[in-house]
């Protein structure tokens, strides 16, 4: 385990992210520091009290079988997922117990059935926010003789999917309850929208979730359901501590200057970065990186990565292919110069790459891994 490694900085650059080896990888690429990776896994478990079967992380920041073999590893047995790609990574790698969070619609119904036959020995769960959803699968799963376990996706105020209570949420639960070959599992919670930096501030959005949860059990006229899974990596550690609920923390593995930033309480570290060199020098303090829309995610606005080894350095556009980049009459830059960029939302960078090179502990870049689950087919 590396030394203070929960003492990195995201804001300058740290000797620990050096490639030894950096002449012989291509730029743009994408970097994971393996060290660093398990560091944060093992930071997770440590937040829920080495209580893996709180643990139900998403597959969507990784999307790599390698990296689901280190979390089996170390005692995760439950994972999520958002597209059957996904599912069908996490079930080839040898995963049991699959959440796909996602409404299945169309021609997903029948390709999740064609998985589970695929896939016999996979406890596959999925959700649901709509009647329409539910009879289309049931029809699906009855008429291939198989059962499915559904969640409710219940909406506490992010507005993305799901089902609030007073929309008849309980209604929709008994329809599943009700209906043939699902077996209704639970509720699904998720909360990105809560984006408090203070912890005692998330703390009190994380207690409204939790009151609804309550109500819907309420109107339900149950005191327990079969499973709760909620929140992401903001929010996990808090749910934590609520006994039968599960949960699903997705970015906590690579992390990024975002969460870094915004979440230093969660004590998680980057451990995936951006390799970029100087490919023009254009004008007086001003250079350009290869980088761009098709290597850095368009998400969120506004700067989309924290440059680390050139100080003063300040994003002026993005293009496709180009970072156009302002710095400070002092710096001194050459051209191919290497760069290196924590990006401010790591998991849609992923999917932009198809492979990314592993750096291990020595600072040596060891193997390229494919990400595997990068498409949604």
């Amino acid at each position: 385990m590396l030394d203070s490694i929960s003492d990195l900085p995201i804001r300058a650059m740290n000797k620990r992210y050096l490639i030894q080896n950096v002449e012989q990888i291509p730029s743009p690429s994408l970097i994971v520091y393996l060290d660093m990776v398990k560091y944060n896994i093992d930071r997770a478990i440590e937040m829920v009290n080495g209580q893996t079967d709180k643990l139900r992380p998403h597959v969507k920041t990784h999307k790599t079988p390698q990296i689901t073999n280190l979390q089996l590893e170390a005692g995760i047995s439950k994972h999520k997922c958002a597209t059957l790609r996904e599912a069908r990574m996490l079930a080839g790698t040898g995963a049991t117990d699959i959440l796909v969070a996602y409404q299945m619609i169309g021609p997903n119904i029948t390709r999740l059935v064609d998985m589970m036959d695929e896939f016999p020995s996979v406890d596959f769960q999925v959700i649901a926010d709509h009647p329409d959803a539910v009879s289309a699968l049931s029809q699906a799963v009855h008429q291939s003789q198989k059962t499915v376990k559904v969640m409710l996706d219940f909406n506490v105020g992010m507005n993305r999917t799901g089902i609030v209570l007073q929309n008849g949420a309980t209604d929709l639960y008994r329809q599943i309850e009700q209906s043939v070959g699902l077996t209704a599992w639970g509720l699904h919670v998720y909360d990105g929208h809560i984006h408090d930096g203070s912890l005692a501030d998330r703390q009190r959005s994380c207690q409204q979730s939790l009151d609804l949860v309550e109500a819907f059990k309420k109107e339900l006229g149950t005191a327990d359901l079969p499973n709760v899974v909620m929140g992401g990596t903001p929010t996990f550690p808090i749910y934590a501590e609520v006994p039968n609920v599960e949960t699903s923390p997705g970015t906590f593995v690579f992390t990024d200057s975002g969460y870094s930033t915004r979440y230093p309480d969660l004590g998680f570290v980057p451990a995936a970065l951006l390799l970029t060199r100087v490919i023009s020098l254009p004008t007086d303090g001003r250079i350009t990186l290869d980088l761009g829309h098709k290597a850095i995610g368009a998400d969120p606005k506004g700067v989309r990565g924290q440059i680390l080894n050139l100080s003063g350095a300040t994003l002026d556009a993005q293009h496709e292919e180009h970072w156009a980049v302002n710095i400070p009459p002092e710096a001194e830059v050459s051209l191919g110069q290497e760069i290196y960029v924590c990006p401010t939302h790591i998991c849609p960078t992923v999917a932009l790459h198809e492979f990314y090179y592993v750096v291990d502990e020595t600072g040596n870049c060891i193997d390229q891994w494919q990400v595997t689950a990068r498409t949604r087919n």
